[in-house]
């Protein structure tokens, strides 16, 4: 079998050699061989986890290579110089709708995020930017976020990104998925205008739409990791002789994979004499503000239908799907499921529903057969039937096998399987299916309309699906075209096929769509659509290895444009550390005063009445009634009433005036150990008072002391929390919020997926990570500017030392700081895993062992290292210095530059671990 594109007299630019890939136990790639020239329209055709994934991003070089060879523009892969090299010259769109795009970013921000990546100057950026939005529709929405773009327009402006540099090589992986045939028509358009203008360009493309897979020039056909036919369309046709290319597919596939498939058989529809309808909609409409989602939709359709929901992306289809199941309300008209009006609290017509979402929404942590008896439960199926409900579900659907299985370690077809399963356990008239074999191989998904066919026919069970393949559009009883909201036309689809006369149902959704306006976002001169001629004007590539502002700037302002459009994450960068100040500054005190206390008198004398007195005007305590028992004193105590119990015995006055040694019972919470010391030591001290007081005045005696000890308190003479708190704060909210933030923009790129175009693109590890931490250092000056604010008219805590080396210090301090939230960013896939690393290695070693609490000085061990090493301990040792103690930097220097020194030893460890390639 051949692996090699047909001949051409450019060298390839693509030739793998036994490459194999594995994620733990699972192989990806099994031994691929594959050779791809220049000029070639490249495609790799299967479902999805069959492996095109994982290959493009080997070719692509944002994956590391494991085994085999993987050469690309002349050059190793898996050598690191090379890939620097011809980083320039590649360019990759991953997976999913705009996954490489930022969606609160315009489509020119986007497009100039890019273009500095690339190293190209202001000019160069405009002149390509407004050349390649103008063929592709784009340009008249250069201002709107991409996340408020269509599907179609989101891949358009994805190509552009990757089209900004004048790639050699372009990789597509399912660059349509997900996207209606209108726009998939646009899109292919445009790679066409695209190989028109730079012949020399080679594209690689995946897909799982097998009409797509007759436009490319050379076909590689996979499942499992494997190559299963290589050839042009024509020639997979002929070896098969089948007649399209989903059945050659299907044809080619392992026995195991195909025994047992069998065509779609399509009965028709006999809709029963008393059926009624199932689903009613009369004027449905939903707005979100100014914008009209759904406008006045109106539907009939009877029970035991199967109805296709078909219509281009944003159109308004899955937002009608959540009105008529009462996940969301409507703004205007009704909805009726059964001849009952749908009714958001209405539990017992919503049960008679099931409804599978367009993205996989099951339990990934239980098992197969735990999926299916929670949701039993979730709706009521009663408890004697549950056992038997999930057997027979598990049977019908081929789950038996799989009971004890997680779903995302199960195939895409028998996930799809599993989500239909638990839609019907309950036993639902009505089935809601939003998109639900997007990804699927042929077999599975045949399969899956088998089983629907099975409960519409046999069942009378209703379904409503949408979905952008068109030969199921062709497999339901009537259909229905919506666009921008409205619903175009209904119908059986052999019926809107003749009255458009046109071939196929793809054909006749592209003319209603464009008589929609649906075009116009996309240009309507698509045939025509050419690229402008740039290339003569473009800067040379700047060299990957070498440091490039433009490049780390690109990071940096993108970053700032995010956090100013995301309210939550700017009030939690700008206010957070406010918040918490003043919580800590307030909250926690060492201040032990006004406690609440009650006297145990037993004497009841007018000398035990004095004591009381002079306990009671104290500054620390607080009179409280008196008790009568030990099983009061005990009740009041233990409710909270209580911090100290005084019991006077009897002949207390009696035995003061004798000259006798003197006792009383003193009860104290200690539930707070440190509290508790403290109110003993108060307790001690005006008893001892009281007493000398008493013998001066009442016995002529003088205390027989020697000598005594006068206590004075240097820096915070008033012993006072604030004084002692706010210099201490403000050192842990710069450590604790900026590396939080910090770590967080890079783990957020992670779970997005756009962490890709660091991967493919020329920027390096040093510009990425310090065009990441620029922006939360600037927010950590402007987080310390605002708590010096607060410290002095808030706290009235004044600053006595040299201000100026407090603000060098914290800057120096912040480095460090948002150093360490790239460090935790390195070493996690999710943002809640990098908000609890970074409170781990934070919050927990300041205030255990940088002096927070105890000098370090006094530490032993492990945690005497710990805290000579971590930069909090030098920060709070500086604030402290010059808040309290009138410091300047000639006293603080030795605690500057150990501070210092951290901030380039935690950059060189995070660029030392930080990878460029997935692993």
């Amino acid at each position: 079998m051949s692996t090699t594109a047909p001949a051409s007299a450019a060298a390839p630019v693509v030739i793998l050699k036994d490459v194999s890939l594995r994620y733990g136990k699972a192989v990806a790639l099994d031994s691929v061989d594959l050779s791809v020239p220049a000029g070639c329209l490249f495609g790799l055709v299967g479902p999805d986890g069959v492996g095109k994934s994982s290959l493009l991003s080997l070719i692509a070089g944002a994956r590391k290579v494991q085994d085999g060879t993987v050469r690309v523009l002349g050059g190793d892969m898996s050598l690191t110089g090379h890939r620097e090299a011809v980083g320039p010259g590649i360019a990759y769109m991953p997976q999913g709708l705009g996954r490489n795009l930022y969606a609160t970013l315009s489509v020119d921000e986007n497009l100039q995020f890019f273009g500095r990546l690339f190293g190209q100057d202001a000019a160069e950026r405009r002149r390509r930017i407004d050349g390649l939005t103008r063929i592709t529709g784009l340009y008249p929405f250069l201002d709107r976020p991409a996340g408020k773009l269509s599907g179609g327009m989101r891949q358009k402006l994805g190509l552009c990104c990757a089209l900004i540099h004048d790639p050699a090589l372009l990789i597509l992986d399912e660059p349509t998925t997900g996207v209606d045939p209108l726009s998939r028509r646009q899109f292919w358009n445009l790679i066409d205008a695209v190989r028109a203008d730079r012949p020399e360009i080679a594209v690689i493309v995946a897909t799982a739409y097998m009409d797509e897979a007759s436009r490319f020039d050379w076909l590689v056909a996979m499942d499992g990791g494997r190559l299963l036919a290589t050839g042009t369309p024509r020639d997979l046709l002929q070896r098969t002789q089948a007649e399209s290319l989903e059945a050659a597919f299907i044809a080619l596939l392992p026995e195991e994979v195909r025994r047992g498939h069998v065509e779609v058989e399509l009965p028709p529809f006999e809709p029963a004499a008393e059926g009624g309808m199932a689903i009613e909609a009369k004027n449905l409409t939903k707005r979100f503000g100014d914008f009209v989602a759904v406008d006045s939709v109106n539907l009939r359709i009877p029970r035991g239908e199967i109805f296709g929901f078909l219509g281009s992306n944003g159109s308004g289809k899955t937002t009608t799907m959540k009105m008529l199941t009462g996940l969301l309300p409507a703004s205007e008209g009704e909805a009726w499921l059964f001849g009952h009006r749908v009714e958001p609290r209405d539990i017992g017509t919503r049960r008679r529903v099931g409804y599978m979402s367009q993205f996989f929404s099951l339990y990934s942590e239980l098992t197969v057969e735990q999926n299916l008896r929670l949701h039993a439960r979730l709706f009521d199926v009663p408890a004697d039937r549950i056992n038997t409900r999930v057997r027979e579900v598990a049977e019908r659907f081929g789950l038996t096998g799989s009971m004890d299985a997680l779903p995302d370690r199960l195939p895409l077809g028998v996930r799809q399987r599993l989500s239909l399963a638990v839609a019907i356990v309950h036993e639902p008239e009505l089935l809601i299916l939003d998109e639900p074999t997007s990804g699927v191989d042929p077999v599975a998904r045949d399969a899956f309309w088998r089983l629907l066919l099975d409960l519409s026919r046999k069942e009378g069970v209703s379904i409503f699906i949408s979905t952008h393949f068109m030969n199921e559009g062709e497999r339901c009883d009537r259909i229905s075209l919506m666009h921008a909201g409205k619903v175009l036309v209904n119908g059986p689809p052999a019926e809107l096929i003749r009255k458009r006369g046109v071939e196929t149902l793809e054909d006749a959704f592209v003319l209603y769509m464009q008589d929609a306006g649906a075009g116009e976002e996309g240009h309507g001169a698509i045939e025509t659509m050419r690229l402008p001629h740039v290339a003569g004007s473009r800067s040379p590539p700047t060299r990957a290895h070498r440091f490039n502002l433009r490049r780390a700037s690109s990071y940096t302002l993108r970053e700032g444009l995010e956090l100013r459009r995301d309210p939550v994450r700017g009030a939690m960068a700008l206010l957070g550390s406010l918040l918490l100040m003043i919580v800590l500054g307030y909250g926690i005190s060492l201040d032990v005063e006004d406690l609440t206390f009650a006297v145990l008198d037993r004497d009841r004398t007018l000398l035990s009445s004095n004591y009381v007195l002079n306990l009671s005007g104290s500054p620390y305590f607080l009179e409280q009634p008196p008790l009568s028992d030990y099983e009061e004193l005990d009740r009041r105590m233990r409710a909270g009433e209580l911090s100290l119990a005084i019991e006077i015995p009897h002949g207390f006055a009696r035995d003061l005036q004798r000259g006798n040694y003197v006792e009383i019972g003193a009860w104290v919470d200690g539930a707070m150990p440190m509290r508790a010391e403290t109110v003993r030591g108060y307790v001690q001290g005006i008893h001892q008072g009281w007493l000398a007081e008493q013998s001066r005045t009442r016995l002529g005696k003088t205390p027989t002391a020697m000598a005594s000890v006068e206590t004075r308190f240097r820096y915070n003479p008033d012993v006072r929390s604030l004084p002692a708190m706010v210099p201490a704060v403000i050192p842990i909210l710069l450590l604790l919020i900026p590396a939080m933030l910090t770590a967080l923009s890079i783990v957020r790129e992670k779970e997005l997926g756009s962490i890709v175009n660091f991967y493919v693109t020329p920027v390096t590890r040093i510009e990425f990570l310090l065009g990441k931490q620029a922006p939360y250092v600037v927010i950590g000056l402007v987080n310390f500017g605002l708590m010096m604010l607060l410290a002095l008219f808030v706290f009235r805590v004044p600053v006595k030392g040299n201000f100026f080396t407090l603000a060098v210090a914290m800057l120096i301090f912040v480095l460090s700081s948002t150093g360490i939230g790239l460090l935790c960013s390195i070493f996690t896939r999710t943002q809640v895993a990098a908000i609890f690393l970074t409170f781990l290695v934070t919050l927990i070693p300041v205030v255990q062992y940088a002096g927070l609490m105890n000098p370090v000085s006094s530490l032993e061990g492990f945690g005497r290292v710990i805290g000579e090493i971590f930069p909090a301990s030098y920060a709070l040792t500086i604030s402290r210095g010059v808040f309290s103690k009138a410091l300047g930097f000639g006293d603080l220097h030795a605690a500057l530059w150990p501070m210092a020194l951290s901030v380039p030893v935690l950059l060189i460890v995070a660029v030392w671990f930080l990878r460029k390639q997935e692993s």
